[in-house]
């Protein structure tokens, strides 16, 4: 599988990764989807401190174990679960950065991780003691690299103005295309853009129509706007699955470094991986694609 650099970084990342937050809980199922990624190609497993408790990480550690020089891990911090789990609270401090990313060091079984992310972030946050953290755990070698996972512009301007980040993690897919207008200014910051949820919540993928639409509309997209849109999707001149023609979609931009979908099965894991061989989209198909899922309803999802 191809390789991209993220950011001007030292990682070098499967095109495909594998978001781990869909694996549930079982150990033996989630390592076997986890050692079929790798066998695949896939070199980029990206989790968090707050997926299942904690126990994503646990899970992800201990199928990474013998294995772990070859893989460029990744995980977040930034949401703190209540005492009794019933929620969380928000807390970029560094004082809380410091202390989780020794417990998530402890459940991946590592000494050291390549991408630490801010899970999410406001403009209310103290962003240069946020950065600071960072920046130390860096200089620490506790990690190698750090980025954020955001979507509000705001933020995302901050941290390209005053940090070091080096990806910026965003819902990107056909169906929701808000991040394109960020990305010549993220590119010109030589960052790269991760892109999570490329397929929609599955409505990117085979599924029969009725299936994808039992569910009540996606975003601003009411059910009656996505079957338009899945039937000009169908006319497109694209010889490949509409999960290929999405994942490529995105891969079509260059400043994306990575596509992370999820995936609870075998078979997910093995259709997400085989795209990356898919036929690439022409600039003719590009265009079009955008033609149908235009960027008209974004206004009303401005932060």
């Amino acid at each position: 599988m191809e390789k991209r650099q993220l950011g001007n970084s030292d990682l070098y990342v499967s095109e495909v990764g594998l978001g781990c937050m869909s694996l549930g809980t079982d150990e033996s199922h989630a390592k076997s989807i986890i050692d079929k990624a790798i066998d695949l190609g896939i070199n980029y497993l990206d989790t968090a401190d707050l997926y299942d408790f904690g126990e994503n990480e646990t899970l992800v550690g201990k199928a990474l174990k013998h294995r772990r020089k070859d893989i460029i891990l990744a995980t977040k911090v930034g949401n703190r679960w209540n005492e009794n789990q019933s929620g969380w609270t928000w807390d970029p401090s560094k004082k809380y950065i410091k202390e989780a990313v020794k417990q998530s060091l402890l459940r991946l079984q590592t000494d050291y991780i390549d991408l630490y992310q801010l899970h999410g972030g406001t403009t209310e946050d103290n962003i240069d003691e946020t950065i600071e953290a960072f920046e130390e755990l860096k200089n620490e070698g506790v990690i190698r690299h750090y980025g954020i996972s955001s979507i509000r512009p705001n933020v995302i301007k901050e941290y390209l103005k005053k940090s070091s980040i080096i990806s910026i993690m965003m819902q990107y897919s056909l169906l929701d295309r808000r991040p394109e207008e960020w990305f010549s200014t993220i590119k010109n910051h030589d960052v790269s853009v991760i892109a999570r949820g490329p397929l929609a919540k599955g409505l990117l993928t085979e599924k029969p129509i009725e299936q994808k639409l039992q569910t009540d509309n996606y975003l601003s997209y009411h059910n009656e706007d996505l079957k338009k849109l899945f039937i000009n999707l169908e006319k497109v001149n694209y010889a490949d699955s509409l999960t290929d023609l999405a994942i490529q979609y995105c891969l079509a931009s260059d400043v994306v470094g990575a596509v992370i979908p999820g995936a609870s099965k075998m078979e997910q894991i093995i259709e997400n991986a085989n795209s990356t061989h898919a036929e690439s989209l022409s600039q003719e198909v590009y265009l079009e694609l955008q033609q149908i899922a235009k960027l008209d309803y974004y206004e009303q999802h401005r932060d």
